[in-house]
């Protein structure tokens, strides 16, 4: 499977490429992000590509928009040192798919990788012929065809990383789900990223759900984590 690392550190890209290409992987590598867009950009064979934050010239945050401007759906694990919630939902918000903070393991590279192609590929994560096309709860509803969501027939617009949060909230209504269930679930992470991303998250959702809609429908559990429910019950929620 081919990769593309966009990474400007020598050591960094000396220990990726070769434990990857020692685990079968065939790596491709681009010491600055505007190279790196140029390859991302004009090889659709890669899979995955492995991106840097702090790049010289074109950042890694501008790499990310300008390939999902340009309609690039391969998938992005976004490397940096900068482990704070605010630059963690930057980068999620900038289109990439996972974030893994320095200094890691290889191993954690490699769960990271397998996590997010088992994520993006329809063949390892197979539809059910029998899936609704529409899912929905009370006035919301999320079409899983065309990936539009509305609330009494008005439109919502929503992120890729908001549109997967609900569509998992909605395939399990009423269900108290923890914050690190959304986490491997929603984002494929199996590890210590901070929990906090999903309480962010959780919050754009609610805003563009509940804007011009007095009645909530995402509810917090305390201690717990969240739910998608018609009613909030006084007793367990806040």
């Amino acid at each position: 499977m081919k990769l593309l690392l966009i990474e400007d550190e020598p050591a960094v890209v000396s220990v990726i490429t070769r434990g990857l290409s020692e685990a079968g992987y065939e790596v491709s590598v681009a010491p600055d992000g505007n190279s790196g867009l140029q390859m991302a950009l004009n090889n659709p064979s890669f899979r995955l590509i492995i991106l840097d934050v702090m790049l010289p010239g074109m950042n890694g945050i501008e790499v990310c928009r300008s390939l999902r401007a340009a309609k690039q759906e391969v998938p992005i694990l976004m490397l940096t040192a900068l482990g704070t919630t605010e630059n963690i939902v930057m980068g999620l918000d900038s289109g990439a798919d996972d974030y893994l903070i320095k200094p890691f393991k290889l191993q954690e590279l490699e769960a990271r990788i397998r996590s997010l192609m088992r994520r993006k590929s329809p063949v390892d994560i197979p539809v059910p012929v029998t899936a609704p096309a529409v899912l929905s709860l009370a006035d919301l509803e999320l079409n899983t065809d065309t990936k539009t969501a509305s609330r009494q027939g008005k439109s919502i617009a929503l992120t890729a990383t908001e549109y997967r949060l609900l569509e998992y909230l909605l395939k399990n209504p009423r269900k108290v789900l923890s914050r690190l269930e959304i986490l491997e679930q929603v984002w494929g992470i199996e590890f210590n990223m901070n929990t906090k991303v999903v309480d962010v998250y959780i919050n754009y959702l609610r805003k563009k759900i509940n804007k011009h809609h007095p009645t909530e429908l995402i509810h917090t559990v305390v201690g717990l984590g969240y739910m998608l429910r018609e009613n909030k019950a006084d007793e367990d929620t806040h």
